[in-house]
């Protein structure tokens, strides 16, 4: 589980693989049930608990069908009244703290690894694109490479600097964009 801090609420992210929609025989119970339509088991399964204090004020899950993802520093991001998710295929967008969905967005083909801020804007490290969003999910520009957008120990395989996007391919190659989804030579 992790957590997440604002000045107001704390706010826990968890793998809920258990969940079943629709079963009396979950562990938990939530308010909001946010599934992309599909017939297949989503890899990832996310609750989403928002407290103030020790109260609950509001819960959700969500799932998505592509790549299993894992919650850490840059899977997530989390503005004064919304919290940005990257789950599988998809960057979800929910409101603090009522949790109502706001938009959903594929933003790969397989798996979104990391969402960054840019401006008014999200830059989104996915194993086959890198994607730029708006801040209403609407796609800007997808660039795709040679191969997948991760190396072999997966380190150093992506980043956002003041000046361009850095990404590195599972040959090695390295790929400059500026912010327009331009490649940089």
């Amino acid at each position: 589980m992790t957590h997440f801090t604002t000045d107001k609420y704390r706010i826990d992210i968890y793998d809920d693989q258990t969940f079943t929609e629709g079963s009396a025989d979950n562990v938990n119970v939530y308010d909001f049930v946010y599934f992309d339509k599909s017939d297949y088991q989503f890899p990832s399964v996310y609750g989403i608990k928002i407290f103030q204090g020790d109260t609950l004020v509001k819960s959700a899950v969500i799932g998505s069908i592509g790549g299993g993802t894992a919650i850490h520093d840059t899977s997530t991001i989390i503005e004064n009244d919304r919290l940005l998710v990257c789950c599988s295929n998809t960057i979800f967008c929910l409101s603090i703290p009522d949790l109502t969905l706001l938009w959903r967005t594929q933003a790969d083909q397989v798996t979104c690894f990391e969402i960054n801020k840019y401006k008014d804007s999200y830059i989104i490290h996915g194993e086959l694109e890198i994607t730029r969003l708006d801040k209403n999910g609407k796609i800007l520009w997808q660039q795709s490479g040679a191969d997948i957008f991760t190396t072999l120990d997966g380190k150093d395989s992506f980043a956002v600097t003041d000046n361009y996007i850095l990404a590195t391919d599972w040959g090695n190659r390295k790929y400059k964009f500026d912010f327009n989804g331009k490649l940089i030579t």
